[in-house]
């Protein structure tokens, strides 16, 4: 668990039970206001290459840098991770190398989330929690359709089809979401190993219940005791 003065932040990552490698990469950048999960795909020597490697490009961003022009940094090192990817996975004549991101950037009472893929972002105001990014998958489709809600998305057998990942195909489109902050509100990033195991429900009561201190911890055992059949990582942040 670490802090700044308004912000309190906890970030963890778990291999998981079935997994022998972690493809998963977790980002804390206090200093920039910046917080970054990703999780490879492509296996083991892949996937957590091309996720290390926009942890990586994320965190040579230069410090000192004005909010929008971090922003533009931050959605330029993504797109520079996802031209070096594409590269590396040519260089070795072989598929799909590629990463979901999902980054949180806070500034003058603001915040900014970019993402691509299934990694998410959530905010818990007031004691209700919101999905703030749509994942980039097939099921989401069905969702934003009215079929099926996200829980039920998550144990649909194409859950795990993404649609858009950094290092896949040869353009990147970003999608991004803005609104203010407010004191007490508490943020989420995530990757799927979690939300694969954790309701809506289920993750509203672990955010109003818990300390910054444990809620990380809490929050991979619950993702553990459900099967803990991918990697997990998680980011909790408290406004002050």
């Amino acid at each position: 668990m670490n802090e700044r003065r308004d912000i309190r932040y906890n970030a963890k990552s778990h291999v998981g039970l079935k997994r022998k490698v972690n493809e998963d990469s977790v980002l804390a950048l206090p200093e920039q206001d910046l917080w970054v999960v990703s999780d490879g795909m492509g296996g083991h020597d892949a996937g957590d290459f091309a996720s290390r490697l926009i942890a990586d490009t994320i965190a040579m961003i230069p410090g000192g840098l004005d909010p929008t022009a971090r922003m533009h940094a931050l959605r330029n090192a993504i797109q520079s991770a996802h031209r070096i990817i594409l590269k590396e996975a040519e260089d070795r004549g072989r598929g799909l190398i590629g990463a979901t991101v999902a980054a949180l950037m806070l500034s003058n009472g603001h915040f900014v989330g970019l993402w691509a893929g299934d990694s998410r972002i959530y905010r818990l105001r007031d004691g209700v929690i919101e999905m703030l990014t749509t994942d980039h998958s097939a099921v989401a489709e069905l969702v934003l359709a009215g079929r099926m809600s996200w829980d039920e998305a998550e144990q649909h057998p194409q859950s795990n089809a993404i649609t858009r990942a950094v290092g896949v195909g040869d353009e990147l489109e970003l999608d991004k979401v803005r609104g203010e902050v407010r004191p007490g509100d508490r943020f989420l990033l995530c990757s799927d190993g979690l939300t694969k195991y954790a309701t809506f429900s289920i993750l509203q009561d672990a955010l109003n219940r818990l300390p910054i201190e444990t809620v990380a911890d809490h929050l991979i055992q619950i993702a553990l005791d459900g099967g803990g059949a991918d990697n997990i990582t998680v980011i909790v942040l408290d406004v002050a």
